[in-house]
């Protein structure tokens, strides 16, 4: 049986990243990019979905995984009587050719220690056969059009398709492995004696200059920095765009249907991802983002619509398939691939998209003249369509209703568009989107919170709607949504009441897994559920960012 979710730390190149589970097992990878198809996802059939197994034989050991300080360089370590061993997995960033590699190195601590390795890729989620065979002293393996080169410090053998390797380090000698694309070849500079040595330094320097960069010095600065770096690891360096979560098909309930891809960038989560850049100084991200976003304002269709979610190079053909073959996490089927939610109508994400701009424009790059026309064609459209019904942010596949979120949101896309035009001087046509702004009234929104907090909130966690409302249109249920419970915590906070919010942060980061990551959902048993790990640690950064300034009398409130 696979690794429970939560008990995996990620590692990435910001092209792509893998799951690394306790027991040393590389559980998830899509090659070469996110949204590419799955070379290893044993978490969703551990017998056919591929896996790449690096593990010490040692009885009785016990299982720590922790990150390198302020890098996403993860740490898995085994600790018996017998002996320590200890596994680095990173994928580098920095390489003088821009190649992607996996790099894996381990080593025997203390006392000699016997490892065990097993590479099986599965390519194409594990739909496509593949051929493998050794040149020049590596491992390639072909599957379809992609080659994958396997290169090792220590012997390797051919097995019905894996690489197969034992060995024994005494103490203080380490080996290592480098996965990367086949193409590289007898001069690729991984073949270096001094390789793997040299981008374990490059790539950690990498990210503690990335944190450096941060301008958080407030409370909970430890989780909030990781949750920072995990948002780094779902940015595309070659886009700027942010994908929603690293993995597709995971469940929102163990035995449920609700087992949706979430590899692709929603322009709402995305814009929330640029609040939270922005909020600790990382301009440079929510910049790319934007410039991103702006190509697709500029390309939007002639009604000035957009697409609520893109891949990560901004097309919009996301057709959703399901993986029969694939038995699902711990039974969970079906997986699925692509998203169906991408041809509805979700009014809300106008609202997010805006508030992105204006910040950004506020505080990073400000926004082009082709991207202001695309965001007046779209402020067109919605004045005319805004009162429609909609599938809303829980993407709803039981008929559109009029949900007061997208209304709400859609009062923010015009209140962010005056306030840009008005900032900038950009031409607008003002006095309809005037008109069309509505007020927002204090004591209503104080009653729906108190509503929420009747309804919707079990002890400190949250639910997104109520499960018995057949709203969503799907058979089961789900779990708490924990960025609906760090969002209560900071309404709670701005509505005043900043003892309670804390009290509820707080505990709410005990559901963290051990290196600080959040699913999308827990279970009733506080389980990781859903997609894995979710950009929603947005929600954590902003809610962590306003308690601070709340308790360090900064919000404004006397």
């Amino acid at each position: 049986m696979a690794q429970p979710i939560e008990n995996h730390g990620i590692v990435g190149n910001l092209r792509t990243a893998a799951l690394i589970g306790l027991d040393g097992t590389l559980n998830f990878l899509c090659w070469p990019r996110f949204d590419s198809p799955s070379i290893f996802a044993s978490l969703l059939d551990d017998e056919r979905g591929g896996s790449f197994e690096l593990t010490p034989v040692l009885d009785g050991a016990r299982h720590r995984q922790l990150y390198l300080p302020d890098t996403n360089v993860l740490l898995t370590r085994f600790l018996s009587s017998g002996g320590v061993a200890e596994i680095s997995d990173f994928m580098t960033i920095g390489d003088s050719d821009a190649g992607s590699r996996l790099v894996r190195r381990v080593k025997a601590v203390r006392g000699s220690i016997h490892f065990r390795m097993r590479c099986m890729p599965c390519f194409d989620y594990a739909r496509l056969d593949h051929k493998i065979y050794e040149e020049a002293g590596t491992i390639i393996f072909k599957g379809g059009h992609l080659g994958l080169r396997l290169r090792a410090s220590v012997p390797v053998d051919v097995s019905k398709g894996a690489a197969l390797a034992e060995f024994d380090l005494a103490a203080g000698e380490s080996a290592s492995f480098i996965l990367e694309d086949a193409s590289y070849g007898d001069d690729s500079i991984s073949a270096h004696p001094g390789y793997v040595s040299a981008a374990f330094k490059e790539t950690s320097d990498y990210w503690r200059r990335w944190v450096r960069r941060s301008t958080y010095r407030g409370r909970w600065r430890e989780i909030v920095n990781r949750s920072a770096l995990v948002l780094k690891l779902l940015t595309s360096s070659e886009h700027g765009s942010i994908i929603a979560a690293l993995t597709f098909g995971l469940p929102e309930e163990i035995g449920g249907i609700r087992n949706w891809d979430y590899r692709y960038t929603w322009l709402r989560d995305a814009a929330f991802t640029v609040y939270a850049f922005l909020r600790l100084g990382h301009v440079e991200e929510a910049n790319a983002f934007v410039r991103w976003l702006g190509e697709r304002e500029s390309r939007c269709g002639a009604d000035g619509t957009l697409h609520l979610m893109y891949t990560i190079d901004g097309r919009g053909e996301l057709t959703e398939a399901e993986l029969p073959h694939l038995r699902g996490y711990r039974g969970s089927a079906p997986v699925r691939i692509g998203n169906a939610a991408q041809e509805q109508l979700q009014l809300d994400i106008y609202g997010e998209l805006m508030d992105a701009l204006y910040l950004s424009d506020k505080y990073g790059e400000q926004v082009s003249w082709q991207t202001w026309l695309g965001i007046t064609r779209s402020m067109e459209w919605l004045a005319h369509n805004w009162k429609r019904a909609d599938e809303g942010i829980w993407e709803v596949r039981g008929g559109r209703r009029e949900f007061l979120y997208s209304r709400l949101m859609c009062w923010v896309a015009f209140d962010r568009a005056i306030r840009l035009a008005r900032k900038r001087s950009l031409p607008a046509p003002l006095v309809d989107w005037l008109e069309t702004r509505v007020s927002p009234t204090d004591q209503r929104w104080l009653s729906t919170l108190k509503a929420i907090g009747d309804r919707l909130v079990d002890d400190s966690l949250v639910y997104r709607y109520s499960g018995d409302a057949g709203v969503d249109g799907l058979r089961g249920g789900e779990g708490t949504f924990n960025m609906c419970t760090f969002w209560y915590v900071e309404c709670l906070a701005r509505a005043g009441d900043v003892k309670q919010a804390r009290f509820l942060f707080e505990k709410m980061l005990g559901y963290a897994n051990h290196v600080g990551l959040f699913s999308e959902e827990l279970g009733p048993a506080g389980e990781h559920l859903g997609n894995f790990p979710q950009a929603f640690h947005l929600s954590l950064i902003s809610a962590a960012y306003y308690m601070d300034r709340a308790l360090s009398g900064q919000d404004g409130r006397s």
